[in-house]
């Protein structure tokens, strides 16, 4: 088993921008999905945001980046990125959740999503917000 800890970061109508310029940067492959191609806009103006994009090199570095839906308080400079762990055991992952889970804000449960087995999001007792899923490659449609 094994788990993957990225940087998240979390922007409003320019994460394709700067996954660009990161790709630009430090090389890499980039992957960005809309919230129209996961059939979550929440409305026209924001169907090519990004909902989950990533930038990752084979010389090991990786980021991920979204654009915050509209309906999401967003302020620049604040709660500006996540920690995401990502592994492939479902029961590994359940068991992160479970430790984090206790004294934390739950965001999202930890359950099935359509884009993951598993995946979930809280912010801990320390402030700190997390993501945690089970990876899975990315085909579109």
């Amino acid at each position: 088993m094994s788990i993957k800890t990225v940087a998240h970061v979390n922007l409003r109508g320019n994460a394709r921008e700067a996954l660009e310029f990161y790709r630009s940067v430090f090389g890499g492959d980039l992957v960005a999905v809309t919230y129209a191609e996961a059939r979550t806009a929440a409305g026209p103006d924001e169907a090519d945001h990004v909902m989950w994009g990533q930038v990752a090199s084979a010389a090991g570095f990786h980021i991920m980046a979204f654009d915050v839906p509209s309906e999401r308080p967003y302020h620049p400079g604040e709660s500006s990125y996540f920690v995401s762990v990502r592994g492939e055991d479902a029961e590994e992952i359940r068991g992160y959740w479970d430790k984090l889970r206790e004294g934390a804000a739950v965001i999202s449960d930890l359950a099935p999503s359509g884009w993951a087995p598993l995946y979930g999001m809280l912010t801990d007792r320390f402030g700190v917000t997390w993501t945690l899923d089970v990876a899975t490659a990315y085909a579109p449609s």
